[in-house]
């Protein structure tokens, strides 16, 4: 990595002011994300049933208006409870232990305030090139549509997923009460390191595709006997099992425990690189379309899994086109089952509408092209392992010395900010970084929730460091580098835990928070308001319980009827299609994949 220039100056918002109407539960992570990217003089809140985020000062007025519901009925979706309920996320999260059970953490609400603040830097990049964009709207029910996008498409997919959708995973406990995460992305070492724990080749070979698809169905059914020759070694037998056989290992971090880790101040980095670059992205023609307000520009993606595609996936929604880096013979997660029209599903979640050139980035030739297709983008975005990039000679100085105007963007595991780091993937970070308790309330022991929850809210910051890049180079008129990870997104969602950590509070959310009531024939979401009171009600058929006397429908009616604000639970996306909340927002695409509307409207 060179050595840029980061000073505060080299922010983007530096002369906007900022102002913020409804609740804070819709407005303060966009606030915050503004705040952190120059913009200031924060103003008080005034009241309103959606959010308003208003920058001032930075070529007049733009705002973004965020609700909790846009294509959901205003009564199906009032707060973060009822939106992971019935967008689906309280189902994939919950798929691990069987039942559909709410993130502790305000998972959407938080996406939503990303959404926001990605939705005024694109206004702001579309007027420098001429489009009058006076407005963004966005809302958490969008946020939740996208969060569970890839496993959307593949329960509407044309045929089953590779494994079981089974309850269970990691993490595993030792001898000595050491919780723990495995990863590795190599079935060899993977036997190697059970068959070094006492299990036998043929046993933790049967158990491989449920750990290595456990990113793409959020549940991972173990053989018991790997938790027992687990809990049957110390913690030093693991780690000498994990050492011999090439597995990388992360004890699960407790909140209080990470009070004493530095802590970065923002979830990115903005640098600025070399000297002042003439020319500007006003110069090109504006796009008639005022929805699409990055059309004209370039991305060249070099990503891998979900976090980097996931990213530019967002940037081409805004209107990027995006150039994929694919290796040789193309990405092998193009056949991932299941599949629609012959491509995965997951992958044209993620992949859809990006033109992929296969190249060789480790020989010379497949460098000089990338180069050359480097030299006409804007952005430039990879999710390479740690110092993959300097030593192939694509780091930021490399690229920026054939495009000086060019927004280097790196989004990484760790960040560089965690010594002897294991591998830098979701769950590992999860459980490292607190949030694997974070997102289970007090009562659970904790464990990385399989929905890729950082894999997603990554994805989201990495997008949001691009256009953050994008706008400080139209003032700067130089190129810039963004760094992103999944440590800094693990940071934001656990953000409020650590604080009452900090205060010596009880860090996790009360036992029970955001469990679903048991209907006859399905669950019902109760906003977090109005759980106590809901519980206490006695319906025609007795108390409303966990028991399922009365079907969901007659519990909706019913809770609704006495002021209780409850939504049903969506408990399997393939009927999401066939849901009046969600019918009609819910189009596919040339290969029937299903496809998720975009999460902003540009006016």
């Amino acid at each position: 990595m060179a050595h840029p220039e980061t000073i505060r100056s080299a922010l983007p918002l530096t002369d906007a002011v900022v102002r913020t109407g409804g609740p804070p539960a819709l407005t303060s992570t966009a606030v915050g994300q503004l705040r952190l990217l120059g913009a200031h003089d924060l103003e008080g809140t005034t009241a309103g049933s959606d959010g308003v985020v208003t920058l001032t000062g930075v070529d007049g007025s733009l705002s973004a208006e965020i609700a909790w519901a846009r294509i959901t009925p205003a009564e199906e979706v009032t707060d973060e409870a009822t939106a992971q309920a019935a967008t689906g996320v309280a189902h994939v999260h919950g798929r691990r232990d069987g039942t559909p059970r709410g993130l502790a953490v305000d998972y959407l609400s938080m996406a939503s305030g990303v959404l926001a603040s990605q939705g005024l830097l694109a206004g702001l990049i579309g007027r420098y090139r001429g489009l009058t964009v006076q407005s963004v709207h966005t809302a958490v029910d969008l946020a939740g549509l996208l969060a569970v996008a890839q496993y959307l498409a593949c329960a509407a997919a044309e045929e089953d997923e590779a494994v079981p959708l089974d309850p269970g995973g990691p993490p595993f406990t030792t001898s000595d009460g050491v919780a723990f995460e495995v990863e590795t992305l190599d079935s060899r070492v993977w036997v190697a390191f059970w068959q070094r724990l006492g299990t036998t080749e043929r046993l933790a070979g049967s158990a491989w595709r449920s750990f290595q698809f456990r990113y793409a169905t959020a549940c991972c059914p173990l053989p018991p006997e790997l938790h027992a020759r687990a809990r049957a070694h110390t913690w030093e037998d693991v780690r000498a099992a994990a050492e011999r056989s090439g597995m990388s290992l992360c004890v699960l971090t407790r909140l209080v425990d990470r009070l004493t880790d530095p802590r970065a101040d923002a979830p990115w980095l903005l640098s600025l690189l070399g000297p002042g670059a003439p020319g500007s992205t006003a110069d090109r023609p504006a796009s008639a379309d005022i929805a699409r307000p990055l059309a004209g520009f370039t991305v060249v993606e070099a990503g891998r899994r979900i976090q980097a595609p996931l990213a530019t996936c967002v940037l081409r929604m805004l209107g990027a086109d995006v150039v994929r880096i694919e290796p040789p013979g193309g990405d092998p997660l193009r056949g991932m089952p299941p599949t629609c029209g012959g491509l995965s599903a997951r992958w044209l979640a993620l992949n859809r509408g990006k033109e992929a050139v296969e190249i060789d980035i480790k020989s010379a030739a497949g460098r000089a092209e990338l180069l050359d297709l480097v030299a006409g983008a804007d952005v430039f975005l990879h999710n390479w392992a740690p110092g993959t990039a300097e030593r192939l000679g694509l780091d930021d100085a490399d690229l920026s010395a054939v495009n000086p105007r060019l927004v280097y963007a790196y989004t990484s595991g760790w960040a560089g900010r965690l010594p002897d780091a294991p591998l830098g993937t979701d769950f590992m970070v999860q459980a490292r970084s607190g949030l694997a308790e974070a997102v289970r309330p007090a009562g659970e022991d904790p464990a990385p929730s399989l929905m890729t929850l950082l894999d997603v809210f990554g994805g989201l910051i990495g997008a949001e460091a691009a256009l953050a890049g994008l706008l400080l180079r139209e003032r700067e008129r130089r190129g810039v580098r963004v760094d992103s990870s999944l440590l800094g997104a693990a940071e934001m969602l656990a953000g409020p835990a650590l604080l009452r950590a900090a205060r010596g509070e009880q860090p996790q959310a009360p036992e029970g928070f955001r469990r679903p009531l048991r209907a006859a024939d399905g669950w019902v979401a109760v906003a977090d308001d109005d759980v106590t009171r809901a519980r206490e009600l006695t319906c025609p058929r007795g108390r409303l319980s966990d028991q399922g006397e009365i079907t969901t429908a007659e519990a909706v009616r019913f809770l609704r009827a006495e002021g209780v604000r409850v939504t049903a639970v969506t408990a399997a996306l393939d009927a999401m299609t066939g849901d009046p909340r969600f019918a009609a927002a819910l189009t596919r695409d040339a290969h029937g994949a299903l496809i998720v509307p975009t999460p902003w409207r540009f006016s």
